[in-house]
């Protein structure tokens, strides 16, 4: 399904907003043809630097990460008092999208069984003496209950690729037991790192694989054993079989399973057609070739680190094309596994002003509702959270899965940027982490940097 929308004509439900207090208000959410939902907001916690993931434990507690902060925190959601569970003093922070990234709990955690594991990812510098390599390792951390901290962490794999744009990071634990992980393209053929090729359709060769050479995993979703080794049931790509699940994608900050098992994935467009998508093992996903919909719309593959006969180093850092950059229309490309994303935010025409700003929503953190006696109308929805329109966008599902019954929805709207959100056990309340600073959209829709609660932990709950 296709949602046609340009970044002021938006068909969605709206929204109305009473404040109560400075640390709580009333959202009452309308949808067309469907009940009203009402909700307090509450700001939970303050000064969080640059939270990036956000769960519920077993302990009843939000598990989140800094990526500033370089530290895994447990926050009690009732009164917002935060115990460090981890520091990562040697995490390399540098840029707006590395540090300490996703956070992924054992299912078992707490329950007696000898699995009171914690698994996160985070980006480090690699590179001997002076010069920066950054990568990323995915570590797994032993949790004791006496002392709430997180000890004996032990590397699952590193090496993986890291730089100063489009990193993904979101890591979640399947229902197969085994470590899902998103890598983005790295920010190549894109402003700054414009001459850099782009690899999101280059797979791993047999060689590199066998020497732990991870570097063309850049824009993939990986599939990880417990031990970091590749799962013997992982698909063979180009008849190679390695970590990759899927790729072709270009910055993949949202992961979740559906209660059945399905795997979905969000991730950013480039100014236009942000997607989210199904995931299917082997399948090619089409960035950079493509963005959203095969469509010939606005998007245009151009190849800036081939530019001839002027080199990409001399090229300005613009957004209209050179000459000497070599262009590929959508439709110029095909694959046999290419798969078209279940929505896109948003598909626009080819004749688009970005001079009015992106058409986009910077899709971050995804989660699944699945509650039958929770919100009338929620369950078997995607919740999506965005950050530069301050919203979370409820995608339902049909019965299948494979598509969208209607058009998303925006709910819990604030003047902030969404990096990630989680669902309380009951349903009837969501907590969602936001941004320290970035643009978003202000309650007329203009942008604006000025946030309304920066770093913070907020919790949304329902009024029944």
């Amino acid at each position: 399904m296709r949602v046609q929308r340009d970044t002021k004509c938006v068909r969605l439900g709206m929204i109305g907003v009473a404040l109560l207090a400075a640390s709580e208000r009333t959202v009452t959410q309308e949808r067309a043809g469907g009940p009203t939902a009402e909700f307090t907001m509450r700001v939970v916690a303050t000064g969080l630097d640059f939270p990036w993931e956000v769960t519920w434990g077993p302990d009843d507690q939000l598990w989140v990460t800094e990526r500033n902060g370089k530290r895994i925190l447990r926050v009690d959601p009732r009164s917002g008092l935060r115990r460090v569970a981890a520091e990562f003093p040697d995490a390399y922070q540098e840029v707006l999208q590395d540090g300490v990234l996703g956070l992924a709990l054992h299912p078992e955690l707490l329950t007696g069984r000898g699995n009171d594991y914690v698994y996160v990812a985070w980006t480090y510098d690699g590179g001997p003496g002076r010069a920066t390599d950054a990568r990323v390792r995915i570590q797994r951390l032993t949790y004791d209950p006496d002392s709430g901290r997180l000890t004996s962490p032990v590397d699952l794999i590193s090496g993986l690729p890291a730089h100063d744009d489009h990193l993904g990071g979101r890591l979640i634990f399947g229902p197969d037991r085994k470590l899902y992980f998103s890598i983005g393209d790295q920010g190549s053929n894109w402003q700054r790192n414009r001459c850099n090729p782009n690899l999101a359709l280059v797979l791993p060769t047999t060689a590199e694989i066998a020497a732990h050479d991870w570097t063309n995993y850049a824009g993939t979703i990986l599939r990880v054993n417990l031990d970091g080794s590749i799962p013997a049931d992982n698909p063979s790509i180009a008849g190679v079989r390695s970590h990759v699940l899927s790729y072709g994608h270009r910055n993949p900050q949202g992961l979740v399973f559906d209660s059945g098992g399905t795997l979905f994935a969000a991730e950013h467009g480039p100014s236009t057609d942000d997607e989210v998508n199904r995931i299917e093992a082997g399948h090619n996903y089409g960035w950079p070739q493509v963005a959203g919909y095969r469509d010939d719309q606005a998007y245009v593959y151009a190849n800036w680190a081939a530019s001839s006969p002027t080199p990409c180093d001399e090229l300005p850092n613009a957004r209209e094309t050179p000459d000497s950059v070599p262009i590929a229309q959508e439709s110029d490309w095909n694959h046999e596994r290419f798969t078209a994303p279940l929505a896109t935010f948003f598909t626009v025409a080819a004749d688009y002003d970005f001079n009015r700003g992106p058409a986009t929503v910077a899709a971050a953190g995804l989660d699944y509702y699945d509650h039958a006696n929770g919100i009338p109308g929620w369950s078997g929805s995607l919740l999506l959270a965005s950050m530069t329109r301050g919203t979370i966008y409820r995608l339902a599902l049909n019965g299948d899965h494979d598509r969208l019954v209607g058009d998303p929805t925006a709910e819990l709207d604030s003047v902030n940027r969404y990096r990630d959100i989680a669902i309380r056990p009951d349903g009837k309340a969501f907590y969602i982490v936001t941004d320290n600073e970035g643009p978003t959209r202000d309650a007329t829709g203009e942008y604006t940097r000025d946030l309304a609660n920066p770093g913070a932990l907020l919790e949304f709950t329902l009024v029944e």
